[in-house]
C-alpha cells in the first residue's frame, strides 16, 4: 500500500520561501475529520469524553482545534496543567494523570478543579496531606500485572510498568477513599501502547468493566467513569492497516451492554485519553537533503536530526519517508538517512530503499504529529524547528516559531552571554 504525504513538493517549495526546513507541519483537515469520527464512534455513551494527551503534542493551536469538538486535556505535569489553564480548559475538562508527583503539582491540579487520577496507593495520604482534603470525585490507575494479550499475541507487559495500583491495592484504596468522603470513582488503565488492532479497546473495556462491577458490589461505591486511556495505534508502516474507530467504538458498546448494563451501571461514562491516534498521522517533518556520503554505506545527510524527531534513535521506531516529487519513482537505492548529531544512532532510517536522492531534495518524514516535536531536546546545541499548520483552505499558519540561539542561552542568567555574542 502506498503511503502518501498530505502535502506536495510544490506546496513545500512555496513554504520554504518563508519558513526554511526543517519544520513540522500539521494537517488541519485530517485532524478535524479524525476527531469527528472518534466522537461519532462513541456517541452511544451519553457521558463520553476524549481527554487529549497533551504530552503527545503540547501546541495550543492544535489543542484548540480538538477543544472545539468538546475534547478536554489529559495533563501529566505542572507545565501541561498551566497550558491547559491558560487556554481556558479547566475543571472537569482536565484529567491529571501523573506519577511520582510533586506536591505543588497536586496543589495546582486541585486549585484548577482537575480530576485527579492517582497512580499509587501511597498517593492517597500524600494527596490529603498536600491539599488538606480528598476530592469527592477521584480516579485511580489500575495495573493488573502480568502480560496483556491481544489476538493471542503479547502486546505489553504491565507487570514491568511503574504505573498503577495492584488489584489488592485498588480494592483497599477504594475502601479508604470511600471512608474519606469520595462520592464518584473513576477507574483508569493503560495496558498496551500503539496497538494497531481493533480488539484492544474492547478487551481492555471488559477487564475494567468487570472490575467496576465487582468493586461496586463488594464496596458499594459509585463508579462514575471508566477511562480507557490511550493505546490505539497508527500504521507507521505502509503495509499496516489502520484501526477502524467505528468498529472499536461498537466493540466497546457491545461489552458495555454485556457487563455494565445488567449490573445496573448504565450511567457509567466512558473516557479516552488518546494522543498518537489523534495527531500522529496528521503531522510530518519536512527536511532537506544537504549532504551525501559514500563510504562503507550510502548516506544521505539532512538538515533535521534526532532533536526534531527522536523516536527512530531512541526506540528504533520506523517512520516512513517520502522523497517529495519522486513519489512514483522506483525505490532502488539503499540509504541510511541521517542527521548531524554527534551520535551514531542519529538516523531516521537504516538500509531504507528509496528513490535516488540528490542534494536539495525535500524529504517528508511521516507520522510525526504525536511524540515528534514534543520529545525534542537541545543536545549539541541544536535548536528546535518551527511548527506550521496547513489550513483547510490550503494556506499555512506559523503556530510555533523556530528556536534561536537567544532561546538556547536564555536561562544562563549568571553568564552575560548576550554582550559576548552577536545575536
Amino acid at each position: 500500500m502506498n503511503k502518501l504525504p498530505f502535502i506536495t513538493k510544490e506546496q513545500v517549495e512555496n513554504i520554504v520561501k518563508e519558513y526554511p526546513t526543517p519544520f513540522h507541519i500539521y494537517d488541519e483537515k485530517g485532524i478535524r475529520e479524525n476527531v469527528k469520527a472518534l466522537k461519532d464512534a462513541f456517541s452511544w455513551n451519553k457521558g463520553y469524553k476524549e481527554y487529549f494527551a497533551v504530552k503527545a503534542n503540547p501546541n495550543p493551536h492544535l489543542i484548540s482545534i480538538l477543544n472545539e469538538y468538546g475534547c478536554g486535556c489529559d495533563c501529566s505535569s505542572l507545565t501541561e496543567l498551566m497550558l491547559s489553564k491558560a487556554m481556558g480548559i479547566t475543571g472537569s475538562n482536565v484529567m491529571f494523570s501523573s506519577n511520582t508527583t510533586p506536591a505543588e503539582e497536586f496543589k495546582f491540579a486541585a486549585e484548577m478543579g482537575a480530576t485527579i487520577n492517582l497512580d499509587d496507593f501511597t498517593h492517597i495520604q500524600f494527596l490529603e496531606d498536600t491539599i488538606g482534603y480528598i476530592p469527592e470525585t477521584i480516579s485511580c490507575r489500575y495495573n493488573p500485572g502480568g502480560v496483556f494479550e491481544v489476538c493471542n499475541g503479547i502486546m505489553d507487559n504491565p507487570g514491568d510498568a511503574k504505573y498503577g495500583f495492584t488489584p489488592a491495592q485498588l480494592r483497599e484504596g477504594f475502601a479508604i477513599l470511600k471512608e474519606k468522603g469520595v462520592k464518584n470513582f473513576g477507574i483508569h488503565a493503560f495496558l498496551a501502547s500503539n496497538v494497531v488492532a481493533n480488539e484492544y479497546y474492547p478487551m481492555l473495556a471488559r477487564v475494567l468493566f468487570e472490575l467496576a462491577v465487582s468493586l461496586k458490589e463488594e464496596l458499594g461505591v459509585h463508579i462514575a467513569f471508566i477511562n480507557l486511556s490511550g493505546g490505539i495505534g497508527i500504521p507507521y508502516r505502509p503495509e499496516q492497516e489502520k484501526c477502524d474507530i467505528k468498529t472499536i467504538g461498537e466493540g466497546v458498546r457491545k461489552v458495555y451492554e454485556e457487563v455494565l448494563v445488567p449490573a445496573g451501571m448504565d450511567d457509567v461514562a466512558i473516557y479516552t485519553e488518546l494522543g498518537r491516534f489523534m495527531m500522529g498521522p496528521y503531522g510530518g517533518l519536512v527536511t532537506t537533503a544537504i549532504h551525501e556520503k559514500h563510504t562503507h554505506k550510502e548516506y544521505i545527510g539532512c538538515d533535521a536530526c534526532a532533536v526534531n524527531l527522536m523516536r527512530p534513535a531512541m526506540y528504533g521506531a520506523y517512520h516512513h519517508i517520502t522523497v517529495l516529487g519522486k513519489e512514483n519513482a522506483p525505490c532502488d537505492h539503499k540509504y541510511d538517512v541521517t542527521g548531524s548529531l554527534c551520535e551514531n544512532n542519529d538516523k531516521f532510517a537504516i538500509d531504507r530503499m528509496l528513490p535516488a536522492i540528490e542534494k536539495g531534495d525535500r524529504l517528508f518524514i511521516h507520522d510525526t504529529g504525536a511524540h515528534g516535536y514534543a520529545m525534542g531536546y537541545n543536545y549539541n546545541g541544536k535548536l528546535k524547528s518551527a511548527e506550521l499548520l496547513l489550513k483547510e483552505d490550503g494556506s499555512v499558519q506559523l503556530i510555533r516559531r523556530a528556536e534561536t540561539p537567544r532561546d538556547y542561552y536564555a536561562t544562563l542568567d549568571c553568564f552575560d552571554i548576550y554582550n559576548k555574542m552577536n545575536f
